[in-house]
């Protein structure tokens, strides 16, 4: 069963412990230093949650622009060469 868990953790336990004691030590440090806090970030991703949600469904009604004005030039191209095509094969 330990060595399962070694595998896991890709170390032993307390090795992998300290390293992570270690690196929460330096990242709460960086991120002290740039007054960044947990609620912030708690914020920030419903934020780009929310505004991903808003300009999403914007984002699809330009799509569904673009597609109309495309097709108003590319169906009657298609069914131009389809019909040059057709009497060439004849």
């Amino acid at each position: 069963m330990p060595m399962r868990v070694n595998a896991f953790l890709g170390d032993t336990v307390f090795r992998t412990i300290v390293k992570l004691i270690v690196v929460s030590v330096l990242v709460g440090m960086v991120m002290n230093v740039f007054e960044i806090y947990p609620m912030d970030l708690l914020f920030a991703v419903r934020d780009f949650a929310v505004n991903l949600w808003e300009k999403g469904w914007a984002a699809l009604g330009r799509f569904g622009d673009w597609l109309i004005l495309g097709a108003m030039v590319v169906i009657p191209v298609f069914i131009l060469m389809r019909l040059l095509n057709y009497g060439r094969r004849a």
